[in-house]
């Protein structure tokens, strides 16, 4: 099924959407948020289904139109959010266009960090208050939704407590990033906020795309319009989503509504094949370094719009777009 928030005070009114994205109906006064559809998701998802059923059959008379520009980020407030650097060629291409290598123990475990949980922009939100010196990059991500994850949780086991996949756009700021991890304590003020996609999808609702490790599909990432990014999002990654959530569960018990994404996706082949790009500016740049010897591809300045979408192979969109400027 697919789930969305419309706008409204600090967390959002769940919705239930409708396949197409035309319609919606609300989750009912017993399931004013995502939030708390996520509290007791094995008790309330069959009901959450059985509204998405009538509302694509047409039998519920509670549907409304959906206006997309009424959608808040599907979680606007979490209670963690993780991201990681799993796609291994994202990190290798960004070193070796600096002359680095990669550490020798890149494969034993995921790079993860923890960022900014408490404020999720909406998916047409421009990208405010940041400062076109410290050089403003986007990430585009597919991030997973948990339930409750017991420490210990193995990967096969964490990925059965994903609830619902969507669209992350990770914000970054180049310039602060690389003295920031020189001081070997993790990211924190080169990530300011990070965005969500409109929809929310469950793992069944993939279908094949879904294969209990990864989301596959091709993410079409536009800059000022023109496609820098056709990425084949199921592929490349040593970590899957349930390796991901089972490295932090190591230490500590997730609890329903953490967010957390395997990082900006990338494909190795785009090295050989210029048209499949990248998910971000920085390591588009750095793929132009290492084939031509410079880069030419600017950072994000003021009024400059991105667009995201993931697609599956009819070309049809599967968790709707982020698309916004900064402003």
């Amino acid at each position: 099924m697919k789930l969305a928030s419309l706008k409204s005070g600090r967390d959002g009114r769940l919705v239930v959407v409708s396949k197409d994205l035309s319609s919606a109906v609300f989750a009912g006064d017993e399931l004013p948020t995502l939030q708390s559809a996520l509290d007791s998701w094995d008790t309330v998802a069959s009901n959450l289904e059985d509204l998405y059923v009538a509302l694509n059959g047409g039998t519920t008379s509670e549907a409304f139109k959906l206006e997309m520009d009424g959608l808040a980020a599907p979680l606007p407030r979490t209670y963690q959010y993780l991201d990681g650097a799993c796609y291994i060629c994202h990190i290798s291409r960004n070193r070796e266009a600096r002359g680095d290598t990669l550490p020798a123990d890149i494969y034993d475990a995921p790079l993860i960090y923890q960022g900014i949980s408490h404020g999720y922009g909406a998916w047409n939100d421009p990208i405010v208050g940041q400062k076109e010196a410290d050089l403003i990059d986007f990430e585009a991500e597919i991030a997973a939704i948990t339930g409750d994850v017991p420490r210990g949780a193995t990967p096969d086991e964490a990925a059965k407590c994903i609830r619902l996949f969507c669209l992350l756009q990770d914000t970054s700021l180049r310039r602060i990033v690389a003295p920031e991890l020189k001081r070997s304590f993790g990211f924190l003020t080169a990530k300011p906020e990070s965005f969500l996609g409109p929809i929310a999808v469950t793992p069944d609702e993939l279908g094949d795309l879904w294969n209990g490790k990864f989301v596959s599909g091709k993410m079409h990432v536009h800059l000022r319009g023109e496609q820098v990014g056709n990425i084949e999002t199921g592929i490349d990654s040593p970590f899957s989503y349930g390796d991901a959530i089972a490295h932090v569960a190591q230490t500590r018990n997730f609890v329903a509504g953490t967010i957390i994404g395997l990082g900006t996706v990338s494909n190795e082949a785009a090295t050989d094949d210029w048209s499949i790009g990248c998910g971000c500016i920085g390591e588009y740049r750095a793929l132009e370094i290492i084939k031509t010897g410079s880069a030419k591809l600017e950072f994000m300045r003021m009024g400059d719009r991105v667009r995201m979408e993931l697609f599956d192979y009819d070309g049809n969109s599967v968790m709707g777009a982020i698309d916004q400027i900064v402003a």
